[in-house]
């Protein structure tokens, strides 16, 4: 089969044959020589950008460096300023590839990643997909993600799919009416995987237990979900697995840098070693020890563009204990460094706590479809529903009863039933979002 997608990487100037054989090369490194790759590549990047990166000079204060632990840790903040004062002396702005990310941390900015960087990306994305027999020349994907809005935007996003072998699914409207729709095109297009938001894949599988439907019997080609950039709960996962036939896959990446986790065959969430350098830190920006929680800190190794050096992404994970530096596993993703809730007592908890609590209670029957939490205050939260009767005042009891059990007493919620939910512009939807600065 001719391979559309791997010759527009091509055509836009991404040299993915090349990507191809350097990401192999990496994976072929034996496991006891690869600290040895990981030091030596992140000591070059950084190295490189002392002396070829003007902004990420200014930010460590120095040209060189003796031991990485003196490099410091970036944040989302220090990057909104003008792209072209980020970039190395080697680029300009006609000659990378450049994105923005999506705003869902509150901090978005654009990035720029040199050509031959991103074309590893795609290698990368190429391997772990192919870990399930996936192709993304010829694989024909469900997408459930957003879409520019715009006319150009849209139509150069809709060409990308018509290359890459995608079917999209805009996630702004899923009312069960355009679910119909939805459910309509998987009896008459030979689906293979669904891939997108977490929320959005989750709403269609409730639609389908609605309806009492297992989708791969009325779409028998289809074969794996693929969820990302929203958490996975375990009870989403079994939902997904028994409304639609098929296994589960979860992906965590972010769009500056690569993928950085990929859940492989055994079930393992396999961190990316070869083009990624990850780190777990303290509040202090000291590692701490697998099994341990603290910060995601990581480097991109190999974009010269422009720097991504003890970069913070935002989240909150566990390395698992067995991790090697060929094989980091990620044991959990605890969610964002900002969607923090402070409460009355001082006591500091993760806003998906509280998403979590709700969720186990406000689900129960099937009634409501999908929610969203927003601190207004010290001691107010409000939560946002969908659903097709309003909660009742036992179950409004019972929220509270449970969180004051897991959290603290004293605590005012406020309910508000919605016809659909605000997503942000790229379509993913904010679980829980703290108003307090």
């Amino acid at each position: 089969m001719f391979k559309f997608f791997n010759l527009s990487l091509v055509l836009n100037g991404f040299p993915i044959r090349k990507a191809t054989d350097e990401f192999k090369k990496i994976e072929s490194i034996p496991a006891n020589d690869f600290e040895k790759y990981v030091i030596e590549q992140r000591t070059e990047i950084a190295t490189y950008h002392l002396k070829n990166n003007k902004f990420y000079r200014e930010l460590v204060s120095k040209s060189a460096f003796q031991k990485w632990n003196e490099l410091p840790v970036m944040t989302k903040k220090e990057l909104q300023k003008p792209l072209k004062e980020r970039l190395s002396n080697d680029f300009s702005i006609k000659d990378v590839y450049v994105n923005k990310t999506s705003g869902s941390s509150g901090v978005p900015f654009v990035f720029a990643k040199d050509k031959f960087c991103h074309a590893l990306t795609w290698a990368n994305n190429l391997n772990r997909f192919g870990w399930f027999g996936i192709d993304f020349n010829s694989s024909l994907q469900a997408r459930f993600y957003g879409i520019p809005l715009d006319f150009i935007g849209n139509k150069k996003e809709r060409f990308k799919d018509f290359l890459s072998h995608r079917y999209r699914f805009p996630v702004f409207d899923l009312s069960d009416s355009v679910l119909e729709e939805v459910l309509l095109k998987f009896q008459t297009k030979k689906f293979i995987y669904l891939n997108g938001y977490t929320s959005s894949i989750v709403l269609f599988a409730k639609f389908l237990k609605q309806k009492n439907i297992v989708l791969n019997y009325v779409c028998p080609s289809l074969k794996y979900c693929v969820v990302t950039s929203e958490m996975l709960f375990e009870d989403d996962k079994l939902l997904l697995q028994q409304q639609f036939g098929v296994p589960v896959i979860n992906e965590y990446g972010a769009s500056e840098l690569d993928l950085i986790a990929f859940q492989n065959p055994t079930g393992e969430w396999q961190v990316n070693s070869e083009t990624l350098y990850v780190e777990i830190l303290d509040d202090n920006n000291n590692p701490v020890p697998n099994g341990e929680e603290g910060r995601i800190v990581i480097t991109s190794l190999y974009n010269k563009a422009q720097p991504f050096i003890r970069y913070a992404v935002g989240d909150i994970g566990i390395l698992d204990e067995k991790s090697t530096f060929k094989k980091p596993i990620l044991k959990k993703l605890i969610g964002r460094t900002n969607d923090v809730a402070l409460l009355p007592s001082g006591k500091k908890s993760p806003g998906l706590t509280f998403y979590y609590v709700t969720k186990s209670i406000i689900e129960d029957d099937g009634n409501v479809k999908e929610f969203v939490i927003k601190q207004t205050q010290i001691d107010t939260f409000e939560i946002e529903y969908v659903s097709q009767n309003e909660l009742t005042e036992t179950q409004i009891l019972k929220i509270e009863k449970a969180i004051a059990n897991y959290l603290e007493s004293g605590l005012r919620f406020k309910f508000k039933r919605k016809e659909k939910l605000q997503r942000s512009k790229s379509g993913k939807l904010k679980q829980f979002e703290s108003m307090i600065k």
